[in-house]
């Protein structure tokens, strides 16, 4: 079953998008020079991050998936905007503002992805301020990109052998029947979901936590490969211990992206500590593995144990700048 499951999740199109990014690593490096800070760009992150002043300005990207844009756009339009925010929030950041890219066929495809993001955008309280829009294209797609600031950090680059793996999922939500997509996000009260995503600046400042990710479309498993591609290290991942809807099987779930959920990599003595935070707001989170200094992913469930991927001999994303522990 394990084997079975791990052979899937590899084949799985989480997965083979995020080795797509290989491409972009070739041509950027793993640093950029920023000429206004005289300071290295660490390359490979949920975000960019810009030093400015005594914080951090923070930029990311998302594009749709087009079949998800022509199938039901106002849905697309949501997610344009809730997954940039949740790239922001991932490193400890708060979102200042959203402009997005959008192509369309006709002036009713747009109306719907527009529909979507402003939604989105009210619920959130994120402004949209400009971008782009043509409503005479052969096709249908969309785009957005989101600024944030932070005065703490939660990077990809922290994880430590030792750290504890913990997993932080809003499973009051419902599973999207058409996509591998747990919606705990249109349905929700809109303070709370501000309140939820606010609990990763305050761990950051309080300085409980300086390592994670969101989870993305590579589910649960996907992002932890890439969050220790970027650290450098390995990690035991317990699959029976990853919060689960109990209608959903482990599977499925772990293909899954849900719209609130975050890997966090924190030292064992504050681990108690940073899961008691999401808990207190009806979070799932528990701890899901630990890091060591293997550069391996190894799946656990039940008695069984596989290793999912040797990063020492396949990159994922390409973004591995390995450099020793001090």
């Amino acid at each position: 079953m394990l084997v079975q499951i791990a052979d899937q999740l590899r084949q799985s199109l989480g997965v083979l998008q995020k080795q797509d990014i290989q491409i972009a690593a070739r041509y950027l490096g793993l640093d950029q020079f920023d000429a206004v800070s005289s300071s290295r760009i660490r390359l490979g992150d949920d975000c960019a991050v810009l030093p400015e002043g005594d914080g951090y300005l923070l930029l990311a990207a998302e594009g749709m998936l087009p079949t998800l844009v022509d199938a039901e756009p106002w849905f697309a339009g949501w997610c344009a905007v809730m997954v940039n925010i949740s790239d922001i929030y991932a490193m400890g950041g708060r979102p200042i503002a959203i402009v997005d890219a959008l192509w369309s066929r006709s002036h009713s495809v747009s109306e719907g992805l527009w529909a979507g993001m402003q939604a989105a955008a009210r619920a959130y309280e994120v402004p949209i301020v400009g971008g782009h829009t043509n409503c005479r294209s052969p096709y249908n797609a969309l785009a957005a990109t989101i600024l944030g600031r932070a005065t703490h950090l939660i990077t990809s680059f922290d994880a430590r052998p030792g750290d504890i793996l913990l997993a932080a999922i809003d499973l009051q939500g419902q599973r999207e029947q058409r996509y591998p997509f747990w919606n705990a996000a249109t349905q929700a009260d809109p303070i709370q979901l501000r309140q939820k995503l606010a609990v990763l600046p305050q761990l950051a400042a309080a300085g409980l936590c300086d390592a994670g990710k969101d989870i993305s479309m590579g589910g649960v498993v996907g992002t932890a490969l890439m969050l220790l591609e970027t650290s450098g290290v390995g990690a035991v991942l317990d699959l029976d211990a990853i919060p689960r809807p109990p209608d959903v099987p482990l599977p499925e779930w772990l293909s899954c992206f849900p719209s609130y959920g975050f890997l966090l990599s924190v030292r064992p003595a504050v681990a108690n500590a940073v899961a008691e935070r999401f808990r207190r707001l009806d979070i799932s989170c528990t701890s899901v593995g630990t890091i060591d200094d293997t550069r391996q992913l190894v799946l656990r469930m039940q008695n069984a144990s596989v290793v999912f991927w040797d990063l020492g001999e396949n990159a994922l994303t390409g973004f591995a700048p390995w450099r020793p522990h001090h």
